[in-house]
């Protein structure tokens, strides 16, 4: 399901890749790639972006909202309840 957000953050990305990976990874190396796929290319950066923003569609629905923390690369994990992520010792997801 496509929520208010993430219809702002879709039109963001259209207007300006960078921005939209910089509101869901912050000052990341995403971000640096995101600028350098933008600079070499638009339609790179776009694709970059919308890329972000599927993965964060996906972990929304596996984990809930804000049940979740940007750990880089595209990649998400869960927030326990104490705000620390979950320990799986050695088990795959």
């Amino acid at each position: 399901m496509v929520k208010g957000s993430d219809v702002l953050l879709i039109i963001t990305a259209i207007i300006l890749p960078p921005a939209a990976a910089a509101f869901i990874t912050g000052c990341s190396c995403d971000l640096l790639i995101n600028i350098l796929l933008t600079v070499l290319g638009y339609i790179p950066g776009h694709i970059h972006a919308f890329w972000l923003i599927y993965k964060k569609m996906k972990a929304e629905e596996r984990y809930g909202a804000g049940g979740f923390r940007y750990t880089g690369n595209g990649t998400y994990e869960p927030i326990a309840a104490g705000g620390q992520p979950q320990a799986y010792y050695g088990a795959t997801n």
